[in-house]
């Protein structure tokens, strides 16, 4: 079994040096996926992966391994135009080459228009509109084709002359396209779980780089859990050759610290500016001078441009947004294509849970004056209470979540209105039971303090924080807890 993989368009117009070290690097990721591959499905004979100037040969040996199984590397590798499945003759005559040109193609003709599409290189003796106009008319002949139609077929038939080698393609499709992964510099990509950082992070893989994931939890180990899956899908889907890690940083006492004493208005930013300054010290303890995003202009009130500029001043790094200018259906399109959708559907977005009226337009002065009242050495502890992880154990330490009842209120249950105080004002919570009011960022320590031989259960307006935030109390020994609503 032989593929031709054809580098992407933009690789072929670097110079000379520059296409060499791009066209063996993805020559070598290819290498290691195919070995990989091959000791998954067998011993045996393994697949040989060539190197040429303007394409790159791979040979399959084993025959454990499938015509799919190596599809389904070929699609998930950057740096490819696209690539065919050929079979592979030496160069005689034309009417040597037509009995296979027409095993290779009878069936898919049957009813159809076609068009002989023949491409050569090298010097030989004929020219392509020669062999296309001769290979054309014997497909006519040989074949149950309806018509030729040079403009519209409805397929076309592929034959490449290559000095003194003829390969007939069987099947092609498109490549991710982009540069071979590890080609470019690493980056740290911001991971919250949704749409947008899943996508951001897929494409810069897609453009060339080794990219690692660095998560701010914000909603305890069902958060976490879910963005690993994330993360460990993308990079299994499209990086899997590049080592890079998962680093997990703790930051409930950061928004606890911005939820007391920073002004309403100003929360997103400066939360935004607090990710930055801890994604800066994740990025310098992995070497690394990129940070990567996934905001998209006004698409929320942080992210309008001038937000976003003063959120850039707490970086001494680069920020990147590869989605800077994508409509949201586009991005969410993309999530679906690239498999991270159903995933990413679920995961509630903790950013915007903080802001109450918030501005588009901060002023540099006012977020200066907000962020003094900051404890700061809250950022030095959470990169402290940090975990780093290598991605490809990031699925191995999980534990099972735990499975949490939902509760009508009785008269010895004590509900917790986790809300922000702000939601708490504007829609009270009247029950027959025992309310008391504790803010989701201040579970963690508060509820220790509690009577632990009570029953409580959590209440949120949509129910996802109140789970996420028991999971949480579960994971850290309090059973006695549960998710308040009806059943």
């Amino acid at each position: 079994m032989k593929f031709i993989v054809k580098l992407f368009p933009e690789i072929t117009i670097k110079s000379r040096s520059v296409r060499q070290r791009f066209c063996k690097r993805l020559a070598s990721n290819l290498r290691i996926q195919f070995k990989d591959l091959g000791e998954q499905v067998a011993q045996g004979a393994g697949t040989e992966v060539l190197s040429h100037w303007d394409y790159i040969e791979i040979l399959i040996h084993n025959p454990a391994i499938t015509a799919e199984d190596a599809r389904d590397i070929l699609r998930r590798n950057p740096g490819i135009a696209y690539f065919q499945q050929v079979l592979e003759f030496p160069l005689t005559t034309a009417e040597e080459i037509i009995p296979h040109l027409v095993a290779a193609n009878s069936e898919r003709l049957k009813g159809k228009s076609f068009a002989m599409r023949v491409r050569r290189v090298g010097q030989h003796d004929f020219s392509s509109l020669d062999w296309e106009r001769h290979l054309g008319g014997a497909l006519m002949q040989l074949t149950e084709a309806r018509s030729v139609d040079l403009r519209c077929p409805d397929v076309q038939v592929r034959l490449e002359v290559r000095h003194q080698k003829v390969f007939i393609e069987t099947e092609r499709e498109p490549g991710m396209g982009g540069y071979p992964l590890g080609s470019q510099e690493d980056v740290v990509s911001l991971m919250s779980g949704g749409f947008d950082s899943a996508v951001a992070t897929y494409l810069t893989m897609k453009r060339g780089c080794k990219t690692h994931f660095c998560f701010f939890n914000l909603g305890g180990s069902a958060h976490e859990i879910g963005v690993r899956q994330i993360a460990h899908h993308i990079w299994k889907q499209y990086g899997s050759v590049a080592k890079v890690y998962f680093v997990s940083v703790p930051f409930d006492e950061v928004v606890a610290e911005i939820l007391t004493k920073v002004n309403h208005s100003l929360m997103g930013v400066i939360l935004k500016r607090m990710m930055m300054r801890a994604g800066n010290r994740v990025a310098s303890r992995l070497h690394v001078n990129t940070l990567v995003t996934g905001e998209s202009i006004a698409q929320v009130s942080s992210q309008t441009l001038t937000n976003l500029n003063i959120i850039d001043n707490a970086s001494e790094r680069l920020v990147v947004r590869p989605l800077i200018v994508s409509d949201k259906q586009d991005i969410i399109n993309q999530a679906k294509a690239i498999g991270t959708f159903d995933m990413a559907a679920s995961m509630p977005e903790y950013c915007g849970v903080i802001s109450d009226r918030p501005t588009v337009k901060a002023r540099p002065d006012k977020v200066l004056e907000e962020e003094a009242k900051l404890d700061m050495e809250v950022i030095r502890r959470a990169i402290e209470r940090s975990q780093v992880l290598k991605i490809d154990q990031v699925l191995k330490d999980l534990k099972p979540q735990a499975e949490l009842d939902q509760f009508e209120a009785k008269e010895d249950a004590v509900v917790i209105d986790i809300r922000h105080p702000t939601e708490q004002e504007k829609s009270p919570l009247t029950l027959d039971a025992e309310v008391v009011h504790i803010p989701f960022y201040q579970l963690s320590t508060r509820f220790p303090e509690l009577d632990q031989e009570q029953q409580y259960l959590l209440y949120c307006d949509r129910g996802v924080m109140s789970k996420l935030h028991a999971l949480y109390l579960h994971d850290a020994g309090h059973v006695n807890v549960g998710v308040y609503g009806s059943k």
